[in-house]
């Protein structure tokens, strides 16, 4: 009895050591450990999910139990605007009547019917210049057009006519035949007293939007810029960083009182939208050179009457290592052979140099456009003061500026 009693309590230790070790290793409900872990992983993810669509789908389920009427908002008073924003607007509405759109078409001939036709060419800007009806514009505006139409602030359009064109300054002047309501001419500023910071709004049509203002300053002043397939370059240019695009070309740039201070005429962009730096005549030589367009339908520049070269020039400064403009020949009887000036001659021992100007009423001149640039600044019949360097020695030579060719 003992003895089977032992066993049977051996037995049951047995079986009790084996469902300690089965409830070690096993879930309650019968799974593994491994599987136990899965399991809870599983539940936690199917949380985060299901969190994740409540917050997803949470707007649709407000708006689907919200009232389907919206709430009313009251406008927030905006109180006065401030002082230079009611100056722009003003100066916007008073210069806008005197800025126009230009459009121009050119005639081709159909090379099989031989008929002739008109297409688009181009647009750009320009502006009132007086109650005659001339427009002044960009050359590079019209150039190449057989036929440009003028549109107004007020929607009436114009065919315009040609009047007259200064290539070495990138300026024509148009004129259209208005009759009543006639347009404002825009009131005419100064150049020579511009300060580099000062505020200026250039108004046109970029892109054909038609009357854009964009807004700037004056970033630098007196630039240049060379002319096109060699010809002559643009002297004493504005430059401002109020945006200039294509279409904005000949339209003015005003400065804060409304004033016309120069011809928005280029911009320096490698992609060929406005980079923030653009170009502008300056008033003082629109002034100069408009009258004699409208008067004679060209711009004659005052002169010494000598002949020069740019590129002979430039090679005469490199071989002599010398900076100004070497005259080439005196024509006879101009002012410079009166006042005893003297070019390039042949002499038994070979080429002698002529006289070399250096500078025109104290400014200094490094080469030919400088030179025509100076020139520019005067009229015709104006006495300047030459310094000049013959076989270096510099005098002081007074002259009367004549007509040029």
């Amino acid at each position: 009895m003992s003895r089977h009693g032992g066993a049977l309590t051996a037995r049951a230790l047995r079986r009790l050591l084996a469902l300690i070790a089965n409830m070690a290793y096993h879930h309650p409900s019968g799974l593994p450990a491994p599987d136990r872990f899965f399991a809870r992983w599983l539940t936690i993810t199917a949380c985060l999910a299901a969190l994740m669509l409540l917050w997803q789908f949470l707007p649709a389920i407000e708006a689907w139990f919200s009232p389907r009427q919206a709430a009313e908002r009251t406008v927030t008073p905006r109180g006065d605007l401030a002082v230079d924003e009611r100056t722009t607007i003003e100066l916007f509405e008073k210069s806008r009547h005197s800025v126009v759109y230009i459009s121009t078409a050119q005639l081709v001939r159909d090379a099989w019917t031989r008929n002739v036709f008109s297409v688009p060419r181009g647009t750009g800007s320009g502006f009132i210049w007086d109650d005659a009806g001339h427009v002044v514009t960009n050359l590079h505006v019209i150039q190449g057009a057989s036929q440009a139409t003028v549109k107004l602030a007020d929607g009436r359009d114009y065919q315009a006519a040609l009047v007259g064109i200064s290539p070495a300054h990138d300026i024509a002047v148009l004129k259209i035949g208005v009759g009543f309501k006639r347009p404002p001419a825009v009131p005419i500023g100064s150049s020579a007293d511009l300060k580099v910071g000062q505020k200026v709004f250039a108004i046109g049509n970029p892109f054909g939007l038609d009357w854009t203002l964009t807004t700037g300053i004056i970033s630098a002043l007196d630039r240049s810029l060379p002319g096109e397939a060699g010809g002559p370059g643009i002297e004493h240019l504005i430059q401002t960083d109020a945006a200039i695009n294509p279409g904005n070309s000949g339209g003015p740039l005003l400065d804060s009182a409304g004033r016309l201070i120069g011809i928005n005429t280029a911009i320096y962009s490698p992609s060929g939208a406005s980079a923030g730096i653009g170009f502008a005549v300056p008033v003082d030589t629109v002034m100069r050179v408009v009258p004699q367009l409208i008067k004679s339908g060209k711009y004659i520049r005052p002169a010494l009457g000598i002949e020069v070269d740019e590129q002979l020039n430039l090679r005469l400064q490199m071989l002599t290592g010398r900076q100004g403009v070497f005259v080439l020949r005196v024509q006879p009887g101009s002012s410079a052979q009166r006042a005893g000036l003297v070019g390039i001659s042949a002499t038994p021992q070979g080429i002698a140099p002529g006289d070399l100007i250096t500078a025109i009423e104290g400014k200094s001149i490094d080469g030919v456009a400088s030179l025509l640039a100076r020139l520019d600044d005067r009229r015709i019949g104006d006495v300047v003061e030459l310094s000049v360097d013959r076989e270096g020695k510099t005098r002081a030579v007074r002259m009367e500026l004549q007509p040029g060719t």
